[in-house]
């Protein structure tokens, strides 16, 4: 539980800049554009916050279970995990879009700026508990000596 608890805390840099730079782009540059904002925006956001969080990950949460430090473990670990953050990704863009759309059924938040983020921020909240999983028994699991 407290590894969980860490992982949480730890993430909300990448959740930050996921939210941060999906605001950005979705309301000021990609404005009035369905593709850009809810598609282009969430992609180019998670992959700045996959390499904050992996940063993160490997040098702080996890460091205990890394044997052997240098440039082959790092981008070792670096394309498992974001190999598996991407099929998480999809999953959260699946569930954004399904929330976007009963957001549009409801007419709930549709003349706001922020409704992409809104989407983005409560499909964050599920597929983090998925990606807690992932790191914990795949990418960075316990290994017996």
């Amino acid at each position: 539980m407290t590894k969980f608890i860490v992982f949480s805390v730890t993430s909300g840099a990448g959740t930050v800049v996921d939210l941060g730079v999906h605001w950005l782009l979705s309301a000021r540059f990609f404005t009035d554009s369905y593709w850009w904002g809810l598609w282009i925006s969430p992609f180019i956001s998670f992959e700045l916050a996959v390499l904050v969080n992996f940063l993160i990950a490997y040098n702080y949460v996890w460091r205990e279970r890394i044997s052997k430090r240098g440039a082959r473990s790092f981008w070792r670990h670096y394309a498992a995990y974001n190999a598996t953050n991407t099929g998480v990704f999809f999953f959260k863009l699946a569930l954004m879009q399904g929330l976007h759309f009963i957001f549009v059924y409801l007419n709930w938040f549709q003349d706001a700026s922020y409704e992409p983020v809104l989407c983005n921020l409560l499909a964050l909240c599920v597929s983090g508990i998925i990606n807690f999983f992932v790191n914990e028994f795949v990418i960075f699991r316990k290994v017996k000596k």
